[in-house]
């Protein structure tokens, strides 16, 4: 199975600077032009099915790539972004001001840090790749999965996806990322973070949370 892991176009929170979470937050209109590059990305591909996370903004960009391929649509609460309790609508540029113990640990990138009225990095990482077994074992040659880019990242390092000593932060908004399931469950990367069908758009980075 080929999979190809879209994050979300750039949300109003992204282009505020604010922490997202599992704030249900819209598209922006500059996202609604990424969400266009991706599905003109993907409509030439034989996928078959798209998986999206229900939260706004990834439900908004997989709406956009199943009006151009005419591809129906499933939500998996699994994909969701990490709920991040106290530092959800927060500018992110605050956070250390505001909880400067907090935003250190999770700084430091300890996987068992909960952020306080939220998760850890490790729970995400142990539901994303629950949500993407259940999508190898529903049997798809290829599949598109619209989600997050923390919830994609800490999915990738679960399955040991990643290069070692290049930690990534997050991925940039409309990316694509590639990944072939085998039979046996074992996961390749074909590509990561892909932007190249974005090249005549004014990419912004990619942010954590």
């Amino acid at each position: 199975m080929i999979l190809y892991c879209v994050r979300h176009g750039q949300s109003t929170h992204n282009a505020e600077g604010r922490v997202q979470g599992q704030s249900d937050v819209p598209l922006s209109d500059f996202g609604r032009r990424q969400s266009e590059a991706v599905a003109q990305a993907l409509a030439g591909l034989p996928i078959e099915t798209i998986y999206t996370s229900p939260l706004r903004r990834a439900l908004e960009t997989a709406r956009v790539v199943a009006d151009a391929t005419g591809l129906e649509i499933q939500t998996d609460p699994r994909l969701k972004e990490i709920n991040a309790g106290i530092f959800q609508d927060r500018l992110r540029a605050d956070l250390e001001r505001l909880y400067p113990a907090e935003f250190a640990r999770w700084l430091s990138g300890d996987p068992d840090f909960t952020i306080p009225g939220g998760e850890s990095r490790r729970a995400l990482a142990r539901r994303g790749c629950e949500a993407l077994e259940a999508i190898r074992m529903a049997g798809h040659e290829h599949a598109a999965v619209v989600s997050h880019g923390r919830l994609l990242v800490v999915t990738l390092e679960a399955l040991a996806l990643l290069p070692e000593g290049q930690p990534l932060e997050s991925l940039h908004n409309g990316s694509i990322t590639r990944l072939r399931l085998d039979p046996d469950g074992r996961a390749h990367l074909l590509s990561l973070n892909q932007t190249d069908h974005l090249d005549d758009l004014d990419t912004d980075g990619p942010s954590d949370l």
